[in-house]
């Protein structure tokens, strides 16, 4: 018995777990907790919205900042033909999943069923609000990242790429130690308020369809990867998909770009790419090519945008794609990294709502095995495409 309860004391909950939990508990509870309780949860979720807004363009900073400068000007061509691929990549992954769930949610959502006027039937207004401004707004924290990170690789400002790198870390240990701990309560207080307002079965309905749209996606924009790579490094696509599947179930299943690093590289050497090739391109894409991620990070606002009856256009839309390819850059090493960084896009070039952004973030969390998974298997795509233009010369 003693043996049972250190086992049971013992056990770590990840974050999908503890995400899963929390849905369930608020689902439940908000059925028939006093209001003053949901009360006491609303002013929670108020100051934790203040918290998330003002961290973000710190992560920003202290983590794209030294990401540019690291990148350097010692791998010359290759270097910048990667960084672009990833680029386009990541963006057309956010262009194509916005035009398929445009086209498709309309079927399956009903537009506004959670708009203002749903949810105001039934306020739950905070005990009390503490405003926290932001450093910066996230385009200055992007420009400035852009600015310093460039000048750092042109002029070898070594101690100044020191410091944004120490300054990195101190943010990266507060989102890991603070903030991560503190999303799944964050979601259950905002699950929790839902269900006392009446409308959980709306948003567990729409969050199931939304996660079963987004991993179809991501699995077509991969094949469609694949037959680009094939055709431009001339193999196979059907056999360089066959070779990646080690990498993108294993990235499925511990939900880290970063960890599965080696087992990309040795899927990739199966399609008979230069293996110096691999050892540079792989490692550099899993902090520049996030296309899986933001593939479910954009079908994921859509539908929240349509839930809540907003309209986002095109052209309003490809300033997010734009802006966020590059905020993504600050996501490796960080759980929900991509999430994290997107967040004051949302709200400054969308106009996201704190109750549309913790919406998204539960969905966005409930699966997070999809988006790392494509992420890892595109790495593969982009080293063929590199490999047929650099191959020959990096052989000889």
């Amino acid at each position: 018995m003693k043996n049972l309860i250190e086992k049971l004391k013992n056990i770590r909950l990840g974050l999908f777990p503890k995400v899963v939990i929390a849905i369930a508990l608020g689902a439940a509870l908000g059925l028939f907790l006093p209001d003053v309780f949901i009360r006491i949860f609303k002013t929670f979720n108020v100051l934790f919205a203040q918290l998330l807004k003002f961290s973000v363009p710190l992560l920003v900073l202290g983590l794209v900042t030294p990401a540019i400068a690291n990148l350097g000007r010692g791998a010359g061509k290759m270097l910048l033909a990667v960084v672009a691929i990833s680029y386009i990549s990541t963006v057309c992954g956010a262009l194509f999943s916005y035009g398929c769930a445009t086209s498709f949610l309309p079927h399956v959502l009903d537009v506004g069923e959670l708009s203002a006027e749903a949810l105001s039937e039934k306020e739950f207004a905070p005990y009390f609000t503490l405003k926290i401004p932001p450093v910066c707004d996230m385009m200055t924290a992007i420009t400035l990242s852009f600015i310093i990170g460039m000048c750092c690789v042109f002029t070898q400002a070594n101690t100044v790429k020191v410091w944004f790198e120490e300054f990195g870390e101190c943010v990266k240990l507060f989102i890991e130690r603070a903030i991560i701990p503190l999303l799944p309560i964050y979601i259950f207080t905002m699950i929790c308020e839902m269900s006392a307002k009446g409308v959980i079965d709306i948003v567990l309905g729409t969050g199931a369809k939304v996660i079963g749209t987004g991993v179809v996606l991501s699995i077509l924009y991969l094949v469609f990867q694949y037959i680009v790579a094939g055709i431009i490094a001339r193999k196979n696509p059907l056999r360089c998909l066959y070779n990646i599947l080690p990498a993108y179930l294993t990235g499925f299943s511990i939900c880290s770009s970063a960890a599965v690093i080696p087992v990309t590289m040795r899927c990739t050497l199966k399609s008979g790419v230069n293996e110096n090739i691999a050892n540079f391109v792989i490692p550099l894409c899993s902090n520049t090519h996030m296309c899986g991620s933001t593939i479910k990070l954009v079908t994921t606002t859509t539908a929240v945008a349509y839930m809540f009856g907003m309209d986002i256009p095109l052209a309003l839309f490809i300033n997010f794609a734009l802006m966020q390819a590059i905020a993504a850059v600050s996501s490796p090493g960080v759980m929900g990294g991509v999430l994290m960084a997107s967040v004051g896009l949302l709200e400054s070039i969308l106009g996201f709502t704190p109750e549309m952004t913790a919406l998204l973030m539960a969905i966005y969390l409930a699966l997070d095995g999809y988006g790392p998974a494509c992420n890892v298997s595109g790495d593969g795509a982009i080293t063929l495409i590199v490999d047929r233009i650099f191959g020959k010369r990096e052989a000889a």
